[in-house]
């Protein structure tokens, strides 16, 4: 109900985010005034993310995007403004107010309220130059042209900037002064490292950072002198456990007051004695949870305290320090009854190398932990880690019956550098997915997990995750929910937002880089979309429309590839969502598909009746998934490995077929002639199609033998002449391998395959006529390119039509090709209907290498055997 509260610097009001008109947005009320008293001051249809005040308290300034693109704009809104009449709030100033942006905020200066620092893109979408904007006039002043691929700026107290951020090219991170217009490095760390600025320190000359550098494994604060480069330790975890977690400033003078670390709770450490007798008295007080400073008034009186915990979303305390009296605010959710929730607990397992493994246990209550049907929960990120307190989808599963784990497997954050970076390439099949397998196997030894009921649910890397739990572990689970989860890390990658690329080279580090032929292949292997003929466990597939980060066509692409095979599977879509729903409605909906999903493939409890209008959100969001069609571009990542379609043996026949070759180019029209024969034979033996070919072209003559698989027609090798050219080839389901020899010169071949190819020329046309043609068939191909020696992708679609060839007419499929790379190419083919069914006319592109142009192939006579039944 309520969440978010703020106290503004100058202590006259308080702030929160509720809903109001359908959606969570900001109210404020009085100091002293009740709850009841607040009014709204945002009318925004989707719930506001996040907001804060400015520095003389005057305005609340807040973040806002459309459908959840993430296309974050500022707004302002004068909170003793009068509400307009249309939306009952106070008007809001855009002060952003530039199509396809994102913006950031820099910096919120003391010494200058009227204004804030924050970073635009709308020069070049990658980079963001940086304004200062005028809180009241909205004017924008550029401050500095980011023309040196710099990811962010760093301000000091005053407003002003000192240091800059910018990712180097093997993936580290240099962190560099800024003087005048010169950037100057001062501090690198490696790629398997972290550095980031906290904050500069009230003197104005040093800086604190989080770093890891150098041999230590846990991150440390440290005060980095940006003049000489020289550091201090402030300090690392007393307990030698974690990660630096964070640091608690004070709001009167910016001194560090205290710090704070994450282990299975967290652990604070005053660094000021005032702090130190404040969370004395609070922990008197309040009940045992989590407590967080939220927010201060400037002078230190007034604190806003939230205390969470795992059986408790959230509640809120009021701190005054001069009575040292804290008074309950209010419950963020006051009519969750608390007394039903389940306990979470921190637990560790070994993983299969000896490694231990954090997780955090949640079990339903009242129920013997004895073979629980079971969800496995893995966070998203994947640099992200789970924490102990409230989780919503953890009690909502556990109230339905089941054991909920959450594991914090290798690649998680604040564990040490030697725990994140052991998640480098290891996404999918390794060690970051070894890790959840043998979290379910601990639950399984336990005696608390049903080995025969055990599914998975993650969202974002948790959701792919959960698709590649059902990919390589394809026995493991009974019930999998991918939420906005990637199935290809190729596309994943290439369709990152042009803001990320300042700091893309982290994921081309830790997963791979699409434009490195190894790890596009290695990529391959771990996206789930490549393998998905081994999946056979249900899916609910849920995303945004709007996602920037994970599009849906991620989503898209899995449920194309899995309802060819017949699995079951439920689709939801939210049109008005990103990544991850946000609006309530969405939510509550996805609610009730996951407890029905769950308890009709795991057994779990589901509430059978469902409130009218949840009940028709969740049927406006779920999609018929034979329905579903891929835009080009998914279609052109899901033909790099899709099935090749299979051919009927009824449709091929030994036999010859003659044409006409009709050549035609800038400089002239060519004629020549081409004989296929096709027979049966014999290859390392097995029993095998031959196909020879003979040319007479004005070029000269040329030979051309493919012997094919009897049973898929796939290539098995390829023997040809031109001239004084020669080419030997073999194929694999891996590779194609062989040479060309050319003028005394020998060039080999040798190209890695994702998935099997189909030969081109006269192998190819021997395919398309065995295809199930027919009007409407649509299908991908992949087929070996000699010429530039790479895999082209095609999208073939079929109608059938009547040509003439001489004085005879001829009943024909028009096989149409088209490139899915956008690249020329491809063509037509007319296929005769009959049986065996005969390619009767071609007409194809020439290459750019050969001057363009197009060639024009028909059939003068064609004689061939019955075709086998």
């Amino acid at each position: 109900e309520i969440s978010g509260s703020q106290l503004s610097p100058d202590g006259r009001w308080i702030s929160f985010i509720k809903p109001y008109r359908g959606a969570r947005n900001v109210h404020v009320k009085k100091f002293g005034e009740a709850f009841e008293q607040a009014r709204p001051i945002t009318a925004d249809q989707r719930p506001v993310p996040a907001y804060f005040w400015s520095q003389d308290s005057r305005l609340i300034l807040y973040v806002q995007d459309k459908g959840g693109d993430e296309n974050f704009h500022i707004y302002a809104v004068d909170p003793s403004a009068a509400a307009e009449d249309e939306t009952g709030v106070p008007p809001a100033r855009d002060l952003t107010p530039l199509d396809g942006i994102r913006a950031f905020i820099y910096s919120v200066p003391k010494k200058s309220p009227g204004s804030i620092i924050v970073g635009i893109n709308d020069r070049d979408p990658a980079y963001h130059d940086v304004y200062r904007v005028d809180l009241d006039s909205g004017e924008r002043e550029l401050l500095i042209r980011n023309d040196q691929k710099v990811g962010g700026y760093v301000y000091d107290l005053e407003g002003e900037v000192r240091m800059a951020l910018r990712q180097l090219a093997d993936g580290g991170t240099e962190l560099l002064r800024v003087d005048d217009d010169q950037l100057l490095p001062v501090y690198t760390c490696s790629r398997l490292e972290s550095c980031f600025p906290v904050q500069f320190h009230p003197d104005g000359k040093k800086v604190y950072v989080d770093t890891n550098k150098g041999d230590a494994d846990l991150s440390r604060l440290v005060l980095l002198d940006p003049a000489t480069g020289e550091e201090e330790l402030v300090e690392s975890d007393p307990e030698g456990e974690v990660d630096f977690g964070g640091a608690l400033f004070s709001a009167a003078d910016d001194q560090l007051i205290g710090t704070f670390y994450v282990g299975d709770r967290v652990r604070i450490y005053p660094r000021d004695e005032q702090l130190a007798k404040d969370l004395e008295v609070l922990r008197k007080q309040l009940p045992e949870g989590e407590p967080r400073l939220q927010s201060s008034t400037r002078d230190m009186r007034y604190h806003l305290v939230s205390v969470t915990r795992d059986v408790d979303p959230g509640s809120l305390y009021l701190y005054d320090r001069n009575t040292g009296k804290a008074e309950l605010l209010y419950r963020s959710r006051p009519s969750l009854p608390s007394e039903h929730l389940a306990t979470m607990k921190a637990i560790r397992y070994p993983a299969r190398d000896g490694l231990e493994i954090p997780a955090y246990l949640t079990l339903p209550r009242g129920v013997e932990p004895r073979g629980l049907p079971t969800i496995i929960h893995p966070h998203g990120g994947p640099w992200a880690r789970d924490t102990w307190g409230y989780d919503s989808y953890a009690q909502f599963l556990a109230n339905r019956g089941y054991a909920v784990l959450q594991p914090n497997f290798r690649g998680s954050t604040g564990y040490g550098k030697k725990f994140l970076n052991a998640g480098n390439r290891e996404w999918g099949s390794g060690a970051m997915q070894h890790d959840i397998t043998d979290g379910v196997r601990y639950l399984v030894a336990e005696g608390i997990a049903d080995p025969q009921r055990v599914g998975i649910f993650g969202g974002s890397y948790g959701g792919y995750a959960t698709l590649a739990g059902v990919t390589f572990t394809p026995d493991l689970f009974r019930a999998a929910v991918p939420y906005v989860a990637p199935s290809n890390l190729i596309t994943l990658i290439e369709s990152f937002p042009a803001y990320w690329g300042p700091f893309i080279k982290i994921w081309h580090q830790r997963v791979g880089d699409p434009s490195d032929p190894e790890d596009r292949a290695d990529l391959i292997a771990r996206s789930p979309l490549f393998l998905a003929e081994k999946i056979e466990t249900p899916l609910l597939v849920v995303h945004g429309l709007n996602d920037p980060r994970v599009k849906k066509s991620e989503s898209d692409q899995i449920v194309v590839a899995l309802r060819e095979s017949g699995l079951p599977i439920e689709y939801l879509v939210a049109p008005d969502e990103g990544h991850g729903f946000r609006s309530p409605e969405n939510r509550m909906a996805l609610a009730v598909a996951l407890e029905r999903f769950l308890a009709k493939h795991l057994g779990g409890r589901a509430q059978q009746e469902v409130p009218a209008p949840i009940a028709e959100r969740l049927a406006a969001i779920t999609v018929d998934v034979d329905g579903v069609e891929l835009a080009d571009q998914t279609l052109a990542s899901y033909a790099e490995t899709a099935p090749l379609p299979a051919v009927r043996a009824d449709r091929v026949a030994a036999g010859t077929a003659r044409y006409d070759v009709h050549v035609i180019t800038p400089g002239g029209r060519f004629q020549g002639t081409l004989e296929r024969v096709l027979e049966k034979g014999e290859r390392n033996g097995a029993k095998v199609w031959v196909l020879k070919s003979t040319s007479k072209l004005p070029t000269g003559e040329g030979r051309d033998t493919y012997w094919l698989d009897p049973a898929t027609l796939l290539p098995l090798a390829r023997s040809a002449k031109q001239g004084q050219a020669s080419i030997e080839m073999n194929f694999s389901p891996e590779s194609v391998r062989g040479a060309m020899s050319m003028g005394g010169r020998e060039l080999p071949i040798d190209v890695k395959l994702p998935a099997p190819v189909l030969g081109d020329s006269g192998a190819f046309e021997v395919y398309l006529a065995a295809l199930p043609l027919e009007p409407g068939y649509e299908t991908t191909l992949r087929v070996f390119e000699l010429t530039s020696q790479k895999v082209r992708r095609l999208g073939l679609s079929v109608s059938e039509e009547t040509i003439e060839i001489g004085s005879q007419s001829h009943d024909v499929y028009e096989v149409k090709l088209v490139p899915l790379d956008g690249q020329p190419g491809g063509g037509s083919y007319w296929i005769s209907t009959g049986s065996p069914r005969v390619v009767l006319r071609s007409e194809s592109p020439l290459p750019a290498a050969m001057g363009g142009g197009s060639m024009v192939v028909e059939a003068t006579e064609t004689e061939f055997a019955a075709a086998t039944q």
